[in-house]
């Protein structure tokens, strides 16, 4: 079974964080179009913190959860408490699992996803960041169920990320400060979406060269 440890495995969120905080402009450019404009900023300052204090030796689960307190506690905006509350459901799904594997990484995903529709309303095709997660995890299951290898279901996840980010410039926003737009939120893509493919694609790639 391919897998990695999760003890050390700590650093993806700092991997996860660099890519973060070098699109924090870009983030918030797309953000400001039909947004506040913020995004970027708040997020590279979440996940930047977050990277400072982790464990570069730590668990998986243990850097989600830091991950999850300051994005909660010190982020200002709506996605801090959905994106903290989406890494505390996949830190406590992942809990003291010795080995990241597509099994577990998977489930991992599945809490995150829940987590999300717990507090929130928004469905794919509502031009959210779920138009980028909910495919995401589609495909990584299609790719388990079908036989792919860990690597190959992860590439697999990228793909869908990408392409539901994507789709979201055709679509008009159903929810948050964008909504008021209407057909005027058309044409832009959503800071969520492309922030969520981030984070996925970053998990993907870290992983990925640890297996290797």
């Amino acid at each position: 079974m391919q897998g990695i440890p999760n003890k050390g495995a700590g650093k993806i969120v700092a991997d996860i964080a660099e890519v973060i905080v070098s699109n924090k402009a870009y983030l918030s450019e797309i953000d400001g179009k039909i947004g506040d404009g913020d995004h970027g900023i708040n997020m590279a300052k979440g996940f930047g913190r977050a990277a400072e204090r982790l464990d570069p030796d730590g668990t998986l689960t243990e850097a989600m959860e830091i991950l999850s307190d300051v994005l909660m506690s010190e982020i200002g905006g709506s996605m801090g408490p959905l994106y903290g509350m989406m890494f505390s459901d996949m830190a406590e799904a992942l809990g003291d699992s010795e080995t990241i594997d597509a099994e577990s990484f998977t489930a991992m995903l599945q809490a995150g996803l829940d987590g999300i529709q717990g507090i929130g309303n928004a469905k794919v095709g509502d031009k959210t960041l779920m138009d980028a997660l909910s495919p995401a995890l589609d495909a990584l299951k299609a790719a388990n169920a079908g036989g792919k290898s860990f690597p190959e279901a992860l590439d697999a996840m990228k793909a869908a990320a990408a392409v539901g980010r994507d789709s979201t410039i055709d679509m008009v926003a159903k929810l948050g400060r964008s909504a008021r737009l209407g057909e005027r939120s058309r044409g832009v893509l959503d800071a969520g979406a492309t922030s969520c493919c981030m984070i996925l694609t970053a998990f993907a790639d870290s992983i990925t060269a640890r297996l290797d």
